[in-house]
């Protein structure tokens, strides 16, 4: 039978190894000492545990069968007069149940140091009590100290377990060999492994913000790896900590002082000092440690959404001319999506699509972490940061009261308590606009004329209400695409006053501005001002008299629409009074689409006169025609081509392939203006020559623009306006207006009168004969 001797363990104490050494106990299988005079004094028998405690003469636990390690045992010392109890047989053992189980401290040691003891036989076999035994014993020991160092590999490979039963297997130890050297203990404190005996080899000092993960223990897993890397480059370690800090609170700073307008983003703006960063700071520190991370988690979260929420702010003035509406806005991000598929294709579209989102998440995750770091470097420096939040708040509060600038900015920042207090006012406003716009829609000036009633000046003509898209103010005034716009405004008003025709124009204030076609189409329309989702819902949903509505309701005309920009169902043809739709599905076009445009405006037209205009037709017509080849990124753009060679639009397969790219043309600016006014000119000239070639002396004509192009081609502090022109043969009709003081020609002076594009209906419909009854 063999013994197994386990090297000795120093307690996870911050004792001195001389203070611990007599603290050091002894795995139960260590050979008892022997009545040898010479050689030391009788060991002290340990006190039994565990089912044999019954009895004085109860057997001790008895080493590893089969070389496998014996746990250690630990109890009070026994009294120094107790002989050593004889050896334990091993059936015994093993229902004690010690031989089977191991200690997972020191699974690995005991395993080491079986090969030293087999080595020895005599010690395995000699009886207890005899100094060859005692000689044994001592050699078994000294070889499991001496190869205590090799075990530190396979001990760091052993994981700990929780072994059932390894409490109840635990006995009392001797307290340590006094004939054991003093040289012998302290190579066993040496040789001890780190993770046997619990101790951590030194790592470098904390960076800024590192913290412990709760209920990790030093030396273990990931974090175990971690501090291994920052003792080894401690400098390293530190760089990145400090970085990493720094990063959190640029990030933080950032957020915090971000404009949310592109023409913001001056070198001033983010040299202020937060007044939220100082209160953030001053609640960060007196908090508890898991309110403190939840606090700064939830903060952080906050910060992002409010960063996301200044982007979309400068996307929507960018291409709306106005910020986003928390309320109403989230709708047209499908409108948005659908405009990038027609664009730059469904996969180009879903790319983009993912990496937003992609990019809304990490925004938010790193703003949260980035807070919760600050917040760890402040709880570990309390003093110095609540310092440093005193001196930074009485410098706020300096800068404040005396308004300190610089670079014609003020130093005391509050941006996001105000732009927080402005957004919740915005959102405010809007739930109270809808409940009043809800009133205002249902009254109407002419909404109980008797139809006999209703543009009696205009009866027997063909009424054409043509939108041109984006064509604004900006096409006509603005140094860049003026000049080529101005000379085709020129050019195509002689073209009509060589057929006979004459025409007047003037400005309107559109309700929209760079997109959202629909609610310029509906303001101008309805008479109200539709500047919102929520006013065109509520309008649409109602009975509200609409200018081409007002034509039907007369009984003199067939209403029609021309829509080529409609691709799905359109329920709201019902509200504005049209007995037909040709949608882009119901135009007959074979060609190829024009970036977002699904067809020239020259095929259309053409269609129109082809399936419309050109059939024989009891009444008169009145038309609305929505022209879109100016429709942005303005990419490629049709020509025009010889009348009699239009056809099913296959003619347009070369054009559209030799165009321009749109991922070329939509993110320059100088390129945006050249080519926007390229198809300013393109839409005004096919309306104009389909006139030319179709019109009559019944014919009246109405076209305007429906909003401003984006600020990237109209500016950044461009107005709503767009030019608006009456165009006939007749010249009573002009006459009507006389009194407007609009400009002869298609091209409205700079000082030509300006209203706001709601009030038109009921001017045209007062000067046309109708009479008001509300």
């Amino acid at each position: 039978m063999s013994f197994n001797t386990s090297s000795r363990q120093l307690p996870d104490t911050d004792e001195t190894p001389e203070e611990a050494r007599a603290e050091e106990i002894r795995t139960p299988d260590a050979p008892a000492a022997v009545d040898a005079p010479e050689a030391a004094p009788e060991p002290r028998k340990p006190e039994p545990s565990g089912p044999e405690a019954s009895g004085s003469g109860a057997p001790a636990p008895e080493a590893s069968v089969s070389g496998a390690p014996t746990p250690e045992l630990s109890a009070p010392e026994a009294p120094a007069s107790e002989t050593t109890a004889p050896e334990a047989s091993a059936p015994e053992a093993a229902r004690d149940g010690s031989a089977e189980r191991e200690d997972p401290e020191t699974a690995g040691l005991a395993t080491t140091a079986g090969p030293a003891q087999a080595a020895d036989p005599a010690a395995a076999d000699a009886p207890a009590g005899s100094s060859a035994a005692a000689e044994s014993a001592a050699r078994s020991e000294s070889a499991a100290l001496t190869d205590s160092a090799e075990a530190a590999a396979p001990a760091e490979a052993a994981e700990p377990t929780d072994t059932p039963g390894a409490a109840e297997a635990t006995a009392p130890n001797d307290s340590a060999d006094p004939t054991a050297p003093a040289e012998a203990a302290e190579s066993t404190e040496a040789a001890e492994p780190a993770e046997a005996t619990g101790t951590v080899e030194p790592a470098a000092p904390a960076g800024p913000g590192d913290e412990v993960p709760p209920g990790s223990t030093p030396g273990g897993g990931r974090w175990r790896r971690w501090r291994g890397w920052r003792a080894r480059y401690p400098v390293a370690a530190r760089v990145l900590a400090w970085t990493t800090t720094g990063l959190a609170a640029v990030l933080v700073l950032f957020a915090l002082l971000m404009p949310n307008s592109s023409a913001g983003f001056r070198p001033g703006e983010f040299v202020r000092i937060p007044v939220e960063a100082i209160f953030g700071a001053a609640v960060l520190i007196v908090l508890p440690r898991r309110p403190r991370l939840v606090v700064a988690a939830v903060g952080g979260l906050i910060l992002g959404v409010l960063t996301i929420l200044n982007l979309l702010d400068i996307g929507f003035t960018e291409y709306l001319g106005r910020g986003f509406n928390l309320v109403l806005d989230w709708s047209l991000f499908s409108d948005a999506y659908s405009y990038l598929q027609d664009t730059m294709g469904k996969q180009a579209t879903l790319g983009i699509a993912v990496a937003l989102v992609l990019l809304v998440i990490v925004l938010l995750a790193v703003m949260s972490l980035a807070v919760v770091r600050l917040a760890g470097l402040m709880s570990r420096h309390t003093a110095t940061a609540t310092r440093s939040t005193l001196v930074v708040g009485t410098v706020w509060i300096a800068c404040a009261a005396l308004g300190v600038q610089f670079t014609g900015v003020p130093v005391a920042s509050d941006r996001t308590a105000k732009s927080v207090e402005d957004r919740t006012k915005r959102v405010q406003a809007t739930l109270r606009d809808e409940a009043a716009f809800a009133k205002f829609a249902k009254k109407d000036a002419f909404a109980n004329t008797p139809p006999d009633q209703l543009l009696t000046d205009l009866r027997g003509k063909d009424m054409m209400i043509t939108f041109i898209e984006s064509y604004g103010r900006s096409a006509i005034e603005d140094p860049v695409m003026a000049p080529g716009v101005d000379a085709t405004l020129t050019a195509e008003n002689q073209k009509l006053v060589e057929a006979g025709f004459a025409a007047k124009s003037g400005w309107l204030t559109s309700a929209t501005y760079g997109g959202s076609s629909w609610l310029g189409h509906s303001t101008f329309l309805s008479g109200l001002w539709i500047s919102n989702q929520q006013r065109y819902r509520t309008v649409t949903a109602g009975d509200h008299l609409t200018l081409t509505k007002a034509f039907k309701k007369s009984g003199g005309w067939d209403t029609v629409g021309v829509m080529p920009g409609v691709q799905k169902a359109w329920p709201e043809s019902k509200f504005y009074g049209l007995d037909k739709v040709y949608d882009s599905h119901k135009l007959d076009y074979k060609g190829p689409k024009f970036s977002w445009s699904t067809m020239p405006d020259q095929y259309a037209l053409t269609a129109f006169e082809r399936l419309v205009h050109g059939k024989k037709h009891d009444k008169p017509l009145m038309s609305e025609i929505i022209l879109t080849s100016s429709h942005q990124p303005w990419a490629p753009i049709p020509e025009l081509v010889p009348q009699d060679q239009v056809g099913d639009g296959s003619i347009y397969d070369s054009i559209e392939k030799a165009g321009k790219k749109p991922a070329d043309i939509i993110t320059d600016s100088a390129k945006s203006k050249q080519e926007y006014g390229k198809s300013i000119q393109y839409s005004v000239s096919s309306l104009i020559n389909y006139l030319v070639k179709y019109g009559n002396k019944n014919t009246v004509l109405i076209f305007l623009g429906d909003h401003q192009p984006i600020a990237r081609v109209s500016g950044n502090h461009a107005s709503r306006d767009v030019p608006v022109s009456i165009v006939a043969k007749d010249p009573k009709v002009l006459d009507k207006i006389a009194d407007w003081g609009w400009t002869d020609g298609l091209r409205p002076e700079h000082n030509a009168p300006v209203w706001k594009m709601s009030s038109f209906r009921d001017r045209f419909m007062t000067a046309y004969g109708s009479t008001p009854a509300p």
